[in-house]
Parts: C-alpha cells; structure tokens; sequence
C-alpha cells in the first residue's frame, strides 16, 4: 500500500518544527563562542587592573541578562540589540589602547523589532580582524531607516600588517543560514573590502 503521505497542514509543521530547531542550534553556535572571548577578556583585565574588572563584570552581567533573555524570544526591540553592540564595543575598548567605536542611528526606531543576537556576529567579525599594533583601529555602525527597510552597516578598519586570519568562518556561515531561515527573499547582503577597510552591508525589508 505504499507509504502514507502527509497532508499539508502536517508537512507544515514538521518543516516548522525542523526550521525552529535549525535555529536553535545555530544561535548555540554563535553563543558559545561569544561568550568564551568576553570571559577571556575579563580574565585578562582583573590581573591588569581591579577596577576596570569590576566594570567589565557589570557590563558581562548586563549582556548574559540580556544574551538569556534573547535566547527564548523571536523578536527583540531593536533599541536594546544597539545597546547590546554598545556594551560588547566598550568592553572590547578597555582592553585596547588603540581602538575606536562609533553606533549612529538615523530615523525613528523605537518600535522597530527583529531577530536577537543578528548583528553580534558581524561586529565581533569586525573587531576580531582589525587589531593593529601599529595604528588606531575602528568599527563604525550605522542602523538606518529608509524605504521600509531596516539598514545596517558595520565597517571596519584593516591592520597595515598583514594578518594571517580568514576573514569570515563559520560564524559568518551561520549568519548567512540564520537570514535565509528568519528573512528569505527580505534581505539582501553585501560585504565590501578595500586595502584599508572592510564593510558589511544588511538590509531588511520591515
């Protein structure tokens, strides 16, 4: 008699089931290795100084509030992603003499909602690659409002020493899955490099 096919209102919700649970483990590969490098960077601060660790472990504290808080819902108010990108940025500025960050916003986005944890991926990206001993480093964000989309870009300065790091892995692998689950046919990415700097371009359709 063969096997018995499923109706589709079944065969809906076992491919939901299957997305949510792809998503899932995506967001626990990301997770993992974030907070690994901000634990390393507060181990490595309270043997330089105790006051600058008693501020990293107020800001850890904040963003695993927020990092557990994220990790059980599907959308998140956009304005509490920027100040999480701005605590993950200011960490990574106590530990570096020479680094730079800017978060600009433009337009009204109080209301605007998305996926958690979208954007770390790409400015840990950008910080992680941009370390220079030589010269000032940079990440630069804008989040911009036109056109009923959503856009954000991430630019990041590049070492005048060549480092040996690949650009991307498997972190950006994942963001690139993560968007095709979450926003397929309603975004667009584009990643730019120059000599001197890298950029990362996304674009939601709202």
């Amino acid at each position: 008699k063969g096997i018995t096919k499923l109706d589709s209102p079944a065969a809906e919700e076992l491919e939901s089931a299957t997305l949510q649970l792809e998503l899932k483990l995506l967001e626990n590969q990301i997770n993992p290795h974030f907070l690994f490098n901000m634990l390393n960077s507060a181990n490595i601060m309270v043997k330089k100084d105790p006051d600058i660790a008693i501020h990293i472990i107020g800001k850890l504290e904040e963003m695993l509030r927020y990092l557990m808080n994220g990790s059980v819902r599907e959308k998140v108010y956009l304005k509490d992603e920027i100040i999480f990108l701005g605590d993950f940025l200011d960490l990574e500025k106590t530990r570096r003499d020479y680094f730079n960050y800017t978060i600009s916003t433009e337009n009204d986005m109080e209301n605007i909602q998305v996926a958690p944890l979208l954007f770390i991926t790409f400015v840990e990206n950008a910080v992680k690659h941009n370390q220079d001993s030589k010269a000032i480093s940079y990440v630069h964000i804008v989040f911009a409002i036109a056109n009923n989309k959503l856009i954000f870009k991430c630019k990041n300065s590049i070492p005048q020493t060549a480092s040996n790091k690949k650009v991307g892995g498997i972190g950006l692998a994942n963001i690139n899955r993560r968007l095709n689950l979450l926003y397929k046919g309603n975004y667009s990415l584009e990643q730019t490099k120059t000599d001197t700097s890298y950029t990362v371009k996304l674009e939601l359709k709202l």
